[in-house]
């Protein structure tokens, strides 16, 4: 396995440390001069080993303590050099920083035990100050580098979880950004279909009917339709782009829909489905003056609006009831009945994206939602077409205006 390839800091360090190590080594300064066991020149061996490891003390912190802890024992045989004990203090400083949390937690415990027993060891050996004076020293050379190591660790590891915190702060704010623009996306597209397809299908229907009749009065009846529908579409789409393009708040937005207005689109639908034979009943059995929150009541008339466009596209003729229930002050139903079977005039095709509309809405107020095709009354026809919502009303209802 090849070695690493030193930083290039690490570079420096080592080559400055050497020439400067030799530089006191020619000049004759040592730490131990009269040191006679060796030659003057094997102090610089230690110092070549050491200042080498020095190369890799960011990758390989570890070994090199180990290589330099020899070093130093092996300098104390020698005439000594300032340089390599110089060089085992930053060795004892990169095992802190550089190497595996465990030893960086203790490297400086021991450290600390082998200042104390080096200080209390040489007073009892040397029985005077100069003791002290080199348990300090001691210190200054293990536990000094290796506290300071622990600090520097310390704060780089409280920088690291910082930033990660920063990073995970961001990311959460992202998904929240984004689920937030997916939410008003899914708002709009609902406002858009509810607005609009309604006005779209009723455009389809009769201009299908004058096209396939050759009735002029018939004719003449559905262009008005389509003109009325047209015109009723291009204001609510209007309106739409005027809420999109708001920006400072300046402006009062249009009010939202309520059941108060079911008359007047139960009427319009009137309109547009005597071309298909349907007729339409609106029954409300709410309390009278009972009012509920807006959005509850912009939910049930959106419902009310779907199921009659799609009584429209799809109903057989006869009769559409829309009927509206409260049970006391917990929830509000909304049912809307059309025959089931096969409608004679003309059809608009449909892309399911109004139940799907549908269904988001009841679950954004946690209520219920059940469509399908269900036994018709004993008066009628066999089967019909149910739509029935169930939207809980909260205990905060605002006050009848």
């Amino acid at each position: 396995m090849p070695l690493p390839r030193p930083h290039h800091q690490d570079v420096l360090l080592a080559s400055s440390a050497l020439l400067g190590g030799t530089l006191l080594w020619s000049l004759g300064l040592y730490t131990q001069p009269g040191q006679e066991l060796l030659p003057s020149w094997a102090a610089l061996v230690p110092l070549v080993v050491i200042a080498v490891q020095e190369l890799f003390r960011r990758v390989l912190p570890m070994t090199g303590l180990l290589v330099g802890t020899l070093a130093l024992i092996a300098d104390q045989f020698t005439v000594g050099s300032l340089v390599t004990v110089l060089l085992y203090t930053d060795v004892i400083y990169a095992a802190v920083v550089y190497g595996p949390d465990r030893a960086a937690r203790r490297i400086p415990l021991v450290a600390g035990l082998i200042t104390v027993a080096s200080t209390f060891t040489l007073l009892a050996l040397t029985q005077n100050p100069e003791g002290l004076f080199l348990g300090v020293i001691i210190g200054l050379v293990t536990l000094g580098p290796a506290t300071t190591g622990a600090m520097i660790r310390n704060h780089r590891d409280a920088a690291e979880a910082a930033r990660l915190r920063a990073e995970q702060i961001a990311l959460l704010a992202e998904m929240d950004r984004v689920q937030a623009v997916t939410a008003e996306r899914g708002r709009m597209a609902r406002e858009l279909h509810d607005m609009v397809a309604n006005h779209l299908s009723a455009i389809a229907i009769h201009s299908t009917a004058a096209l396939s009749l050759g009735d002029p009065a018939t004719t003449q009846n559905a262009l008005g339709v389509i003109r009325e529908n047209s015109v009723a579409g291009l204001t609510e789409m209007r309106r739409l782009i005027g809420l999109l393009r708001e920006s400072g708040g300046d402006t009062e937005p249009a009010a939202a829909p309520t059941l108060a207005g079911l008359t007047a689109l139960v009427a319009q639908a009137r309109t547009n489905g005597t071309a298909s034979g349907l007729s339409f009943t609106l029954n409300d059995r709410r309390p009278p003056g009972e009012s509920l929150t807006t959005p509850v009541e912009m939910a049930a008339y959106r419902i009310v609006q779907e199921s009659l466009t799609n009584a429209l596209k799809h109903a057989a003729p006869g009769e559409v009831r829309i009927t509206l229930t409260q049970a006391g002050e917990t929830a509000l139903t909304v049912r809307v009945e059309s025959p089931l079977g096969d409608q004679k005039g003309p059809r608009a095709p449909g892309s399911g994206a109004g139940l799907v509309g549908m269904r988001e809405r009841v679950a954004l107020l946690g209520g219920e939602l059940e469509t399908g095709p269900v036994p018709g009354p004993p008066d009628g026809p066999a089967k019909i077409w149910c739509v029935r919502a169930v939207l809980p009303v909260p205990d905060d209802k605002e006050p009848p205006a």
